[in-house]
């Protein structure tokens, strides 16, 4: 009789540690699309066996959001090196001739070295004459939502970035600052309501105040409207120095001022799902391709040497995913993971990205220790995806991309159905 309860143990232990039927995945994918009204696509992969476990409608295109910022990601890695051009210059016996390379890093708090860029400009002694006529692009992205403009995740895009491309105001009773300072002038302080606000008119950066009650003390952080007769006032205010305007395109023969290390910008990116590294970086990206600052070179270079082979061609607008125009499939995305696995050691790639339980967007779900899931997340309204490293339990590394688009529930919701499942294939797989 004990043979035979150690027998059913042992059996029970082994459905119990077995992997997740495909038959069962299935049902469970059915009946979220069902119950959540939503398109859901999935795909599991072995990449150590190079072998596909299972999928669900992983053909189907879907809208990506910040899983955009894969595709940007792999760029940067193919593109760049270790450090980010800051700058490209020339200089004359009294004259330092530069212009933008798009490096978003330049006195922008979300990244907290400062770099070499603002130092070299800082230091020298010569006359310093910025040249903006590389930059061949909207500074908005095609299909951006213009609800998002009020926002500092769709801050302008432009070559030579400054602050994050967004001013700060705070508010603490009657007295108003700016960050910069410069923007105090744009600022007009209306009659007193009951709910504070702060707009800034389209096409300008006139803004109004609406202080709200007395006493309240409130912030915000508004992207500006980019020129580059707007950054060479910043710069020179910044600098104490005169920055002048000059049309013209730097030669081949230009120098390049490297700023600071790439993963600096990577792991903002990926973790937090910066959208304005991610654009920046894209244009980057372009320039040290052409000289041209125009994210559509980056992305034919990208999609002619390296994604060609991909399992679907993928429909790529922008660098963050901001735009509702992108389209991947979930398998193609798990294809783009696996050529980053294979390029980039383990030991520099994982910190990157989020981390569940631990960094970025995925910090307060997905907990385990030790971790499990290694990725990107990507939100926009009705749209949420999840993709990257799945580490079972039994020390596999697996590949998944996990993509829900045109949900009516909120995406809180969302979120945690994607956990219930991939949590089931921790523990299973």
């Amino acid at each position: 009789m004990m043979r035979l309860y150690s027998v059913i143990l042992v059996c029970l232990l082994a459905v119990a540690c077995s992997p997740v039927s495909k038959r069962a995945l299935t049902k469970r994918f059915n009946s979220l699309e069902t119950r959540l009204h939503d398109h859901t696509g999935f795909m599991l992969y072995d990449p150590e066996q190079k072998r596909e476990l299972y999928s669900y409608q992983s053909d189907k295109y879907f809208t990506p959001a910040s899983n955009t910022k894969i595709f940007t990601f792999y760029t940067s890695l193919m593109v760049l090196g270790d450090s980010v051009p800051g700058l490209r210059y020339l200089e004359t016996n009294d004259s330092l001739i530069f212009s933008g390379t798009g490096d978003p890093s330049l006195l922008y708090e979300n990244i907290y070295d400062p770099g070499k860029t603002f130092s070299f400009l800082s230091t020298t002694n010569k006359r310093l004459f910025m040249a903006d006529g590389n930059f061949y692009t909207d500074a908005l992205g095609s299909g951006w939502a213009w609800d998002d403009l009020p926002f500092t995740y769709s801050s302008e895009r432009s070559p030579l970035p400054i602050y994050g491309n967004y001013f700060t105001l705070q508010q603490s009773a009657n007295k108003i600052k700016t960050t910069p300072s410069y923007f105090s002038f744009d600022v007009t302080v209306r009659d007193s309501t009951d709910k504070s606000s702060l707009a800034r008119e389209i096409g300008s950066n006139k803004m109004d105040l609406y202080p709200g009650r007395t006493g309240l003390s409130n912030q915000w952080k508004t992207p500006f409207k980019t020129s580059s007769a707007l950054t060479a006032k910043l710069l020179s205010d910044t600098l104490k120095k005169e920055v002048t305007v000059i049309n013209r395109t730097l030669p081949k023969s230009a120098k390049t001022l490297y700023s600071i290390p790439a993963d600096s910008l990577f792991k903002e990116m990926m973790q937090e799902s910066d959208n304005f590294i991610a654009e920046q970086l894209l244009l980057t990206c372009a320039g040290v391709l052409s000289d041209s600052l125009k994210p559509e070179i980056a992305i034919r270079y990208m999609k002619k040497n390296y994604l060609a082979d991909l399992p679907d061609e993928p429909v790529w607008i922008d660098g963050s995913g901001l735009s509702r125009y992108n389209l991947f499939t979930p398998r193609s995305i798990v294809s783009l993971w696996e050529k980053i696995y294979l390029r980039v050691p383990r030991a520099r790639l994982f910190p990157l990205l989020a981390i569940g339980g631990k960094t970025g967007t995925v910090k307060r779900a997905y907990k385990n220790e030790p971790p499990y899931l290694y990725g990107k997340t990507g939100t926009l309204s009705n749209n949420h995806c999840l993709s990257g490293y799945l580490v079972t339990k039994k020390g596999r590394t697996l590949i998944f991309s996990f993509m829900s688009n045109n949900h009516p529930a909120p995406a809180s919701t969302i979120r945690a159905e994607m956990e219930k499942i991939l949590k089931d294939l921790y523990l299973h797989y």
